[in-house]
């Protein structure tokens, strides 16, 4: 099983595409329709305030767009070479199925049913008389001790 999906079906990548190419072409038609129109009244000298201020304007920010939106496709084709160069890597299948249907994966923690959270009472052993008598006196004295001492 893949762990990163083919680059044709992610949708960041088709959204970059897609605003890439729509803010080239607003940028263009912001340059190209504004251009002409600005060199005809310079040349000709009948241009207004508003067409050589105004158009001043209109260019440069119609060459922003342009500029952005060429950014981006660079971006979008950077993207498809170095995706098309990396390799896909296997999901590990290092989880193993244990008894009671349940999953163990290494490394993942999955909290216990409460059911399984009760304590039980712990029964310690009863030792003989013979094997008390037998064992031989410990040289660390215990805190009963050691407070009578």
């Amino acid at each position: 099983m893949p762990v990163r999906p083919s680059l044709i079906r992610s949708i960041p990548f088709w959204i970059l595409v897609v605003g890439s190419l729509a803010v080239t072409v607003a940028g263009a038609a912001i340059v190209f329709g504004t251009l002409p129109g600005m060199i005809a009244g310079l040349t000709d000298q009948t241009a207004t305030t508003a067409q050589v201020y105004g158009g001043q304007s209109w260019i440069v920010v119609g060459a922003a767009l342009l500029g952005a939106g060429v950014i981006g496709l660079v971006a979008v084709l950077a993207l498809a070479v170095v995706s098309s160069l990396l390799r896909v890597v296997e999901a590990p299948q290092s989880a193993a199925i244990v008894a009671d249907d349940e999953l163990v994966v290494p490394g993942v923690y999955v909290a216990a049913p409460e059911s399984s959270l009760v304590e039980e009472p712990v029964v310690a052993p009863v030792a003989d008389d013979a094997a008390v008598a037998a064992a031989p006196e410990s040289p660390v004295p215990n805190e009963e001790t050691a407070h009578t001492r």
